[in-house]
């Protein structure tokens, strides 16, 4: 596999956002050449019968019944709040008036 170059390192860097001094760039090419290296070693390991997976062990999501119950009222939703006005929580104002 072809090193990374210093300007692939420093085009990866512009796509991404990352502002990257001289210094860096310089450090990151040959880090960035053996990780390359490193993923496709392991890529060569897997035979043909083995499937790309996203993690070794079989998982599933578990999901309860979706029941309808019901919910609380406005009256009981605002019994223990400190402050209420319209039927909505009162906040303190955060903001000026300013707009």
């Amino acid at each position: 596999m072809p090193e990374i170059s210093r300007d692939e390192v420093a085009h990866l860097a512009t796509l991404a956002r990352i502002d990257l001094s001289d210094h860096e760039l310089d450090h990151l090419a040959p880090q960035l050449s053996v990780i390359l290296e490193s993923v496709a070693s392991i890529r060569d390991v897997a035979g043909t019968d083995v499937p790309p997976t996203s993690h070794p062990l079989p998982l599933t999501n578990v999901f309860r019944e979706d029941v309808v119950r019901p919910g609380l009222s406005a009256e009981e939703a605002l019994a223990a709040a400190p402050a209420s006005e319209q039927q909505r929580f009162m906040v303190p104002r955060i903001l000026g008036d300013e707009q």
